[in-house]
């Protein structure tokens, strides 16, 4: 897929490679298998290689760089994992890429708080296993092993949220790396503050284009007493969708409410050799008591009972819910494997829980009348769930036609007082549904922060908002 025509491309002069050449030595690269690697994310969008790739290991040293691309003018792009799936990480206009993976040391781990500081380039495995013996955890989950970083500045969700919450509740505070190379911090570690503007928020979600997350202090909560996993299947989607709207409404504190389809299911068991019974299922997860755990385990059981639900299968221990959960983590890649060598559009919903069932069943009919593989899941206790249309990247006629199911499905959602994004982002796809969503004294307003913010326009330009 061709990425948006830009005729302000801005590639680096020889002069700034060799000022960052001569800064950061062996860690200024520009081999092309690097800046090719660097070059594309989860997206069906084409590679768009940066000029040259710096590894910084330190806040100073990113305000080093952003200040010699500012003296240019050349664009500069934060890059985490590379999980992104919206074109967030990709040089659109070229310029300099910021991997932030040599800064991944833990900064501070307060367990009495139930608060720990990171450098950007930690990734939410490495935190909960460094914070493991505490009896402690993260809870944001987005199925890829992401940086917290990339996760604050997509702001990111994942099956945990119905309980938790997105990165915007457990992102406490930030330091960041302003577009004139300043270095900010957004907040300190109480709980609560009512001093001043909320920078930690405006940088949460900014996709990098405000600012360049540097280190990143989250909010823990201690593991829970017992936990019970369990896959339920069902006779069709509607049933397994009701199933989840009515815990919710019944105020059940489910932990995790995953739905697959039936397509979806085919999908994992082939690639991660489970044998779960090709329909429709919900993956949940409770956490609490075993006294309550066991409460809520029953009270979902009876009303799945009541929506077509069945065979409820327990996975008690913890390698066996790891073996669940790694099953429904890898849903992105077996899905994929529908195809082998295509690519994913993947869709975004999230919308009102009342208007979940409706918005899905639309949706499933909308794929009826497509020739693509369309398989659906998501993280339905929260509203939110993702249509995979699977496409040949060299076909412009399905390119095409998993566009048009991406934007009906987007305006479905807005239809429903949802949003186009419940957890990807914008990057450079969403930019003009943001109009729809927030009209245009919105994303005026918005358009203005990133101008007096970033005047060069030198800070992953071309996402979120258009400029002109």
């Amino acid at each position: 897929m061709q990425n948006p025509a830009n005729a302000r491309c801005r590639p680096a002069p020889p002069e700034l490679l060799q000022c960052l050449s001569d800064r950061f030595q062996e860690r200024c690269r520009t081999g092309a298998s690097e800046r090719e690697r660097h070059g594309r994310d989860e997206s069906p969008y084409d590679t768009t290689p940066p000029d040259c790739v710096v590894y910084p290991t330190t806040s100073e040293e990113v305000a080093e760089a952003v200040r010699l691309c500012a003296a240019y003018r050349v664009p500069i792009i934060a890059f985490g994992a590379g999980t992104s799936i919206e074109g967030h990480i990709m040089p659109i206009e070229g310029g300099v890429t910021l991997d932030l993976s040599l800064m991944n040391h833990l900064i501070a781990v307060n367990a009495e708080d139930l608060t720990a500081t990171v450098e950007a380039g930690v990734t939410r495995k490495q935190l909960n296993a460094a914070i493991e013996d505490t009896g402690l955890f993260f809870p944001v989950d987005p199925g890829a092993d992401a940086t917290l970083g990339g996760m604050a500045a997509t702001r990111a969700s994942g099956s945990n949220a119905v309980r938790y919450g997105t990165m915007r509740e457990n992102v406490l505070g930030l330091k960041v790396v302003t577009a004139d190379g300043e270095i900010v911090h957004t907040a300190r570690r109480a709980k609560k503050s009512s001093a001043g503007y909320d920078l930690t928020r405006i940088f949460v979600g900014s996709e990098g284009t405000l600012g360049i997350i540097t280190e990143v202090t989250v909010r823990l909560f201690p593991q829970p007493e017992a936990v019970s996993a369990a896959v339920c299947p069902f006779g069709d989607v509607a049933g397994a969708v009701n199933t989840v709207i009515r815990t919710i409404q019944r105020g059940v504190p489910v932990a995790r409410a995953e739905l697959l389809d039936a397509l979806s299911i085919t999908a994992v068991n082939r690639y991660s050799k489970t044998t779960l019974k090709e329909q429709p299922t919900l993956f949940l997860e409770f956490h609490g008591t075993p006294a309550s755990v066991n409460e809520q385990a029953e009270t979902v059981q009876s009303i799945a009972r009541e929506h077509g639900g069945h065979d409820f299968e327990w996975a008690v221990d913890s390698e066996a819910r790891m073996r669940l959960w790694d099953a429904r983590h890898s849903a992105f890649l077996a899905c994929l494997q529908l195809r082998p060598g295509a690519r994913a559009f993947v869709t975004d919903a999230c919308v009102p829980i009342s208007r979940l069932a409706e918005c899905i069943m639309a949706t499933i009919e909308d794929t009826h009348t497509s020739t693509l593989p369309c398989p659906i899941l998501g993280h339905v206790g929260d509203g939110n769930f993702h249509c995979i249309i699977i496409v040949d990247p060299a076909n412009p006629a399905e390119i095409e036609e998993a566009e048009r199911l991406n934007q009906r499905v987007m305006r479905r959602a807005l239809a429903m007082d949802g949003t186009c994004t419940g957890e990807h982002g914008v990057g450079m796809h969403k930019i003009a549904l943001l109009h729809e969503e927030f009209g245009e004294h919105g994303v005026d307003l918005m358009r203005r922060l990133k101008q007096a913010w970033d005047p060069l326009n030198i800070l992953n330009p071309g996402k979120v908002v258009s400029l002109v």
